[in-house]
């Protein structure tokens, strides 16, 4: 046994001095570090030098070790100090790993040290002070990560230092004015960090090699000084997401080598300077939402500008000529101020001009026809102006276009045949103008049209039946048209169709056969036409169906029945033909509105028909009928009463009266019958703010109730809100109608107990089912059509509620399935009315939100937008793709995010996708992923909107079908480029 040892102790021994001490520290390294990708495994002691391992680079002429690069690796642990000991280290890159530690005054031991990347990792802790010991140290980058308290005052003192990146922390303080002492510096990037209301220092205007200065979401107040136009050699200089006041300095336009200005997002006032055509290298000019005034200069137009944004201002005046001469302009936004007159005749003629948007400003003129000259258009968004005119012949062949937004002007004349059929449209919208003649059947061309808006003109003719062949239309709505001949039986394939508007035209014949293929209808308004016949008993089919008028037209026969199936927050079938008797559950007085003007129709309404029988004796039963009832009621109340006044002796609880309910809908049971479920085994849930509970009602429907008990927990304790959890529901439900919006039937507020009543959600939550036991349930098309429902009910909170709501509680958990996988956004508690979106963002005084789902600014800057919806919606994607939770012990100090993004770079997609999932569906699925990685960026201003995520879902969609597996496992790198792009944070 002693001889076995010895060989073993000798063996170590010899293989330890064949390795260099270089190794030698390199294998404390490793040992360190939790390396579950096996990344290190090519460092191993039978090498003479670590120069052939990996992320390891050697002097050739000494074989010492000069580089270490672990980036992307997926390593685990503190800080390697060991590093420290390889006296010819000159660069440690550790970016995008989970390096967890705080960095401590040892970092002063890597005296060799001129590169030091630590960004995207999970350091926490102050920064120490001894980094300014480096003296060597060129490049300092610890973005991103949860670095807290102040920057030091010793950071002045660094002396070779060219490059630090602190953005995307947790700092707070002030930006230091001691950073203007470091004479090298050419790259100051703070953006993203919780520091307390200051200003911008002046003294860094001393920084004369600054090249890019990134101030962005830094908490910034005062004005700009002036004294940053001493800056000669600026490339960049980005002051956005602040509240920064006062005028633009002249002195900005000192900064001749500057390309980029970025302003917007701030409380500036006053006039454009003048100068601008000092600034020759400018190319991307950015002071959307101020408080600007006066014209734009020339001068500014006629630079060589890539990208003007002015949008969300109150500038006014015309827009030079000079503008349409730039060769590199592709990017023009100024909605929302008062401009005037008429646009360049020569927009687009001399640029591949991309998105133009002016709306809600004063135009007038017509569309120059130029605007798509070099096929390159996107978007062409004028709404809300006084332009007029034909639409140029030039935009029928713009097969670029995606947007189309013409609503609200003075267009008249014939729309071109070509224009309707452009390939890459998706939303189409024309509503509010004066165009006339009718729609071309060359619309079967527009294949990726999503949302069709033409109300409000003078179109005429029949409606073309190609318009049914428009697989992926969700909206169509032509009302208040001219439009004759019966409703094209094509329609009815628009499976994905939500909202069908054909309301005020000169319609006839009845509604088409086959309607059960509307399986998405949302709302169907037809109302004021000259259609006949009957009703179809297929309509009660349509489950989702919410908004329901046909009134105005000739509809005759019998009311089906089968309307008591539907769920509708409005019906109207009044001045219509339609007889017989009034379907059960619309029996009722309340519904009285949605049925006069029907002479034949007959039901239990008072005056809705003709009484036949003896009046004496239809009296006399009529009186006894009334005492049945009053007596009926006064046993009801009684029975209450004695219970409540029971309950209050045993539980000192408040008689929840009728003037504590509140409803939004028209309902059909009673609330005091809500309260008769309120026990254990009716649970089906239960949280931090109370239990939900199921009733099954006598009327045959079901409710979901939650009880919150106790006094009201605040949620939101921000400067601008007061709200607790229920007001913030009530608040916020009680206004919303969307079919992907849980709907709040009523409530009750008794002070020690209140109660939420909603539509009840057979499958349950997302969460719930997905990691289940019923998880194999969900195929990729279920999963695939639960992502789209929620993200539309996300894109309604955010673009078409005003103003604006910011759910600030997205997760699994809260997206509630119905019987056929259609998902509801829910739990409001948190969600915050966001006043004055457009000025960016709010600060909340607490952090909303769940473990795994709040997005990085949101946790450290306590802003609230529409972008940290995006952010959680994001991870609720990446959930739906991988089957994994958000957070997991699996993922070690991890999120879902990181270990997407760590798994794709090391093992590639096939080990990212939920392996229960048809293989069938892989390139689907990969792009639904890349829409997740997206909406999870860092950075949340590139992060897409809702808006554009539902559009992006949909093209991700091609109509569910499996394709054959075409993918090669790849991905887009767009996490990786906001990760690493070298002009902002690493």
């Amino acid at each position: 046994m002693f001889f076995h040892l010895s060989l073993l102790f000798l063996s170590l021994l010899f293989t330890s001095n064949s390795l260099n001490q270089d190794g030698l520290f390199l294998q404390q390294v490793k040992l360190g570090l939790s390396d579950p990708s096996r990344a290190l495994s090519s460092w191993n002691d039978r090498d003479d030098t670590p120069c052939g391992w990996n992320g390891v680079t050697c002097d050739k002429s000494t074989q010492r070790v000069t580089s270490i690069d672990l980036s992307n690796l997926g390593l685990m642990g503190p800080f390697p100090y060991f590093l420290c000991r390889l006296t010819n280290l000159t660069s440690i890159n550790l970016l995008n790993n989970s390096i967890n530690s705080s960095l401590t005054s040892d970092i002063a031991a890597c005296q060799s040290l001129e590169v030091l990347e630590l960004s995207a990792n999970l350091l926490v802790g102050s920064l120490p002070e001894s980094l300014s010991e480096l003296k060597n140290l060129k490049t300092l980058n610890l973005a991103m990560n949860n670095f807290s308290g102040s920057i030091p005052a010793k950071f002045g003192e660094f002396q070779k230092l060219e490059w630090i990146s602190l953005a995307g922390n947790l700092l707070t303080g002030t930006v230091p004015s001691v950073l203007g002492n470091i004479s090298t510096l050419q790259y100051l990037l703070l953006s993203y960090n919780p520091f307390a209301p200051g200003q911008i220092p002046s003294q860094l205007s001393n920084l004369t090699n600054l090249v890019e200065l990134w101030l962005a979401g830094c908490n910034l107040v005062g004005s700009i000084p002036e004294s940053l136009g001493k800056l000669s050699r600026l490339t960049n200089l980005d002051l956005s997401l602040n509240r920064l006041t006062g005028s633009i300095p002249s002195s900005l336009t000192w900064l001749k080598s500057v390309e980029q200005i970025e302003l917007y997002n701030n409380t500036l006032s006053g006039e454009l300077p003048l100068g601008f055509s000092n600034l020759t290298l400018l190319r991307r000019f950015d002071v959307s939402t101020n408080e600007l005034t006066g014209t734009i200069p020339n001068e500014l137009t006629e630079l060589e500008l890539e990208s003007l944004h002015l949008f969300e201002n109150r500038f006014e005046g015309t827009l030079p000529e000079s503008i349409a001469k730039s060769p590199n302009l592709y990017d023009l936004k100024l909605f929302n101020n008062k401009f005037t007159g008429e646009l360049p005749s020569q927009l687009g003629l001399n640029s591949s001009l991309k998105w133009l948007d002016v709306s809600y400003n004063g135009f007038s003129g017509a569309i120059p026809e130029s605007l798509c000259a070099k096929g390159e258009l996107e978007d062409l968004i004028l709404i809300y102006n006084s332009f007029s005119g034909k639409i140029p012949e030039s935009l029928g062949k713009c097969n670029s276009l995606g947007r189309v937004r013409l609503r609200n002007n003075r267009f008249n004349g014939i729309v071109p045949g070509e224009f309707w059929g452009l390939p890459r449209v998706y939303l189409f919208e024309l509503e509010g103008n004066s165009f006339s003649g009718k729609v071309s059947n060359r619309i079967a061309s527009a294949y990726n049209l999503s949302v069709l808006k033409i109300s409000k003109n003078q179109f005429s003719g029949n409606l073309p039946a190609e318009i049914g062949f428009l697989n992926k239309l969700i909206e169509f709505s032509a009302s208040d048209n001219l439009f004759t001949g019966s409703i094209p039986g094509s329609l009815v394939n628009l499976s994905s169709l939500s909202t069908l508007v054909l309301d005020d035209n000169e319609l006839s014949g009845g509604i088409p056969s086959g309607i059960q293929g509307w399986k998405s209808l949302n709302e169907l308004s037809l109302a004021n036409n000259r259609l006949s016949g009957s009703i179809p008993d297929e309509i009660g089919s349509l489950h989702l169906l919410n908004y329901l008028d046909l009134s105005g037209n000739r509809f005759s026969g019998k009311i089906p029945i089968q309307l008591d199936d539907l769920k509708l927050n409005l019906l109207n079938l009044s001045n219509n033909m339609l007889s017989g008797a009034l379907p059960p559950l619309y029996a009722k007085e309340m519904y009285r509105s949605s049925f006069v003007g029907n002479p034949g129709l007959c039901g239990d309404l008072e005056d809705l028909c003709p009484q036949e029988g003896d009046p004496k004796k239809q009296s006399y039963l009529w009186i006894l009928r009334s005492i049945f009832i009053l007596a009926g009621i006064v046993f009801v109340v009684g029975v209450v009463w004695f219970y409540f006044k029971y309950q209050n002796f045993k539980k000192a609880k408040r008689v929840v009266t009728a003037s504590k309910w509140r409803s939004f809908h028209k309902i059909g049971f009673s609330e005091f019958e809500i309260l008769d479920y309120l026990k254990e085994d009716n649970v089906i849930g239960s949280g931090g703010s109370g239990k939900v509970y199921k009733a099954v009602l006598s009327n045959g429907e079901t409710v979901a109730v939650k009880k919150l008990s106790g006094e009201s927990k605040k949620k939101d304790t921000s400067h601008s809100s007061n709200k607790d959890e229920f007001e913030a529901e009530v608040e916020t439900l009680g206004n919303i109608r969307h079919k992907n919006i849980v709907r709040l039937w009523c409530c009750c507020n008794a002070g020690d107990c209140k109660l939420l009543v909603y539509e009840y959600m057979p499958n349950g939550s997302l969460g719930d089912l997905l990691h289940g036991s019923k998880g194999g349930l969900l195929d990729w098309p279920t999963r695939y059509k639960i992502a789209l429902d929620a993200a539309e009910g996300l894109s309604y909170l955010h673009h078409d509620c005003v103003p604006p709501i910011v759910h600030r509680d997205v997760k699994s958990n809260n997206i509630l399935l119905d019987a056929e996988f259609g998902a509801r956004v829910a739990d409001f508690g948190v969600a915050k009315v966001v006043q004055g979106v457009n000025k960016g963002t709010e600060s909340m005084s607490v952090i909303a939100g769940s473990c795994g789902y709040i997005a990085p600014e949101y946790a450290y800057t306590l802003r609230v937008n529409e972008k940290s919806d995006i952010y959680s919606f994001g991870v609720v994607l990446l959930e739906l793709v991988t089957g994994r939770l958000p957070v997991d012990p699996e993922f070690g100090e991890k999120d879902l995010v990181k270990w997407v993004c760590t798994t794709l770079d090391q093992n590639g997609m096939d080990h990212v996708i939920d392996p229960k999932l048809d293989s069938r569906y892989k390139d689907e699925i990969s792009e639904v992923l890349d829409v997740g990685l997206r909406c999870t960026s860092s950075l949340p201003i590139d992060r897409p909107s809702m808006r554009r995520v539902v559009k992006m879902l949909q093209e991700a969609g091609m109509g569910n079908k499996p394709e054959a597996n075409k993918s090669d496992g790849k991905l887009s790198r767009f996490y990786y480029e906001v990760v690493s792009d070298q002009a902002r944070i690493v």
